[in-house]
């Protein structure tokens, strides 16, 4: 891509002058794949032997993919344009990473060793571990969640329900799922019925795969073919099936989202919609009246408005991974109390982005009294806020105190808070601390995130944390006069669960 209409492959200002003099970077630098060979797209270089030259006199050590420096550069230095001096210089760092990988000593992989690789008992666990610890409860209306193990009829439905290829998400062992493939994911489907075994009847209605109009890069080099969207009989057809299933089950659950290569690289998006006719399907379970619980499998926030007013219960399981359906059903069932948290403001709409917490204060503030919306048709307001997730259990942030109100620059403060387990099972809080400079030489975010700790709490059990504030958390980028500074300014400090917390303390500092 272009920094300031260089390409960066090319931009020897970025490579060389920023990179390598002024922070000393002395490692390895590569292109993107085909990145060398596309300078000639861009328009920069006349040809290849022009981004050969573009690209090495940059400071790119390596050309990936496009085989420019193989076809050009032998050239470059017959014709003089390139010493052979500068050449070693550039291969060097490429040699001394293959030799600190170990590349010289052991240059080939045992491919036997893949599957056992894969299936070794701790790597399992731990990614059966890390795939609940980083799903994020949205909504719980009335403890819908957790289900009881006792429950006899569930339906799981869904094209993401049963979808091996999909929960593991894109650019994951894309070798390991053709013929003979190796890789041994358990879908939501699976995980529930590992769960309840055989005392419950788990049904599956799996829906029509989600169509793409345009196959991005992933379809392409993983040779999976967008398939065709269902015709109208097709999709009524498919929605009877979920309207039948959801009617004869206890509970419903809907796993629905993006399939995993519609959520990767070359693969944007018009709309936040549910794709396919994961909606209708959902609307139509729900008029069954019966308790559904949506699990979503995605890469980014989608548009789930309807769900938010209309399912009780919805759980963002983003692309959980191998063991992801059995993590999925441990926070379904209640064996692992949901403690993660988003990562980024959820919009209500695509048309809402790009939506962002740490957003600079406008003359029309979100704070005023008297603030509506940004819109005329829908709130500007995230659907949920930075930072949000729930929990079975609930906490109390209170007795938030600094150390010092007033410091000098250099100096440091020290932000206590208090975290109390208010609820009846143990669970995990993430205290977060936001900071706002009130005034300076720029203008300054609403709020930053400086500080954040997941801690498990048993019910009616305190803790008290503490962060620094001090000149890493203070400082930041001058645009005016391109330095970090700290200044003199007065300060706001919020702790809580999300980005809209409200405990509140302020200080000072000064010259």
């Amino acid at each position: 891509m272009d920094l300031n209409d260089v390409p960066a492959t090319g931009n020897h200002w970025l490579l060389t002058d920023v990179l390598r003099k002024q922070w000393g970077f002395q490692g390895l630098i590569l292109s993107d794949a085909f990145a060398v060979g596309n300078l000639v797209t861009h328009g920069y270089a006349r040809d290849g032997e022009d981004a050969a030259y573009k690209a090495i006199t940059a400071g790119l050590n390596m050309d990936m993919a496009s085989l420019t420096y193989t076809h050009n550069l032998a050239k470059l230095v017959k014709d003089g344009k390139v010493s052979e001096q500068y050449l070693d210089e550039m291969v060097l760092p490429i040699l001394e990473a293959k030799y600190d990988l170990g590349l010289f000593d052991h240059p080939y992989v045992d491919e036997s060793k893949v599957e056992a690789t894969l299936s070794r008992p701790e790597g399992l666990a731990l990614e059966h571990k890390l795939a609940a610890r980083s799903m994020v409860l949205l909504r719980n209306e009335n403890h819908a969640l957790p289900l009881t193990k006792s429950v006899k009829k569930v339906a799981v439905i869904g094209p993401l329900a049963d979808s091996g290829h999909d929960i593991e998400g894109g650019w994951t062992v894309e070798g390991l799922f053709g013929p003979g493939g190796k890789s041994h994911p358990v879908t939501v489907y699976t995980g529930i019925k590992n769960k309840l075994g055989s005392n419950a009847q788990v049904t599956l209605v799996s829906g029509p795969e989600p169509s793409r109009v345009y196959p991005g890069l992933l379809d392409q080099l993983s040779g999976r073919k967008p398939a065709p969207p269902p015709t109208a009989q097709e999709a009524a057809e498919w929605i009877a099936k979920a309207k039948s299933a959801a009617a004869g089950a206890d509970v419903v659950i809907a796993v629905m989202g993006e399939m995993s290569n519609m959520s990767s690289e070359a693969a944007s998006r018009a709309t936040l919609d549910l794709p396919g006719i994961q909606q209708q399907m959902l609307e139509t379970i729900v008029a069954t009246g019966k308790p559904v619980v949506l699990v979503l499998e995605n890469g980014r926030p989608l548009d789930i408005r309807w769900a938010s007013e209309h399912v009780p219960a919805i759980l963002e399981a983003w692309y959980p991974g191998t063991q992801g359906g059995d993590a999925v059903a441990d926070i379904l069932f209640g064996d692992v109390n949901p403690g993660g948290k988003l990562p980024v403001s959820w919009p209500r709409t695509a048309g809402a982005e790009p939506l962002y917490y740490n957003h600079n204060r406008t003359h029309e503030p979100e704070d005023a009294p008297n603030f509506t919306s940004r819109y005329w048709d829908v709130s500007s307001k995230p659907l949920y806020p930075f930072g949000y997730g729930l929990s079975y259990s609930t906490f109390k942030f209170a007795n938030l105190q600094l150390s010092k109100t007033s410091m000098p620059t250099g100096e440091t403060t020290e932000v206590r808070v208090d975290v109390t387990n208010t609820g009846s099972v143990a669970g995990d809080a993430v205290a977060q601390i936001y900071m706002h400079q009130r005034y300076g030489s720029a203008s300054r975010p609403v709020r930053q995130l400086k500080g954040f700790e997941r801690i498990a709490l048993q019910p009616g059990e305190t803790k008290t944390l503490t962060f620094p504030l001090g000149k890493d958390e203070l400082e930041y980028w001058n645009p005016q006069t391109k330095e970090w500074i700290e200044e003199a300014s007065d300060f706001d400090v919020w702790a809580g669960e999300d980005s809209t917390a409200s405990l509140h303390a302020e200080f000072k500092v000064t010259q």
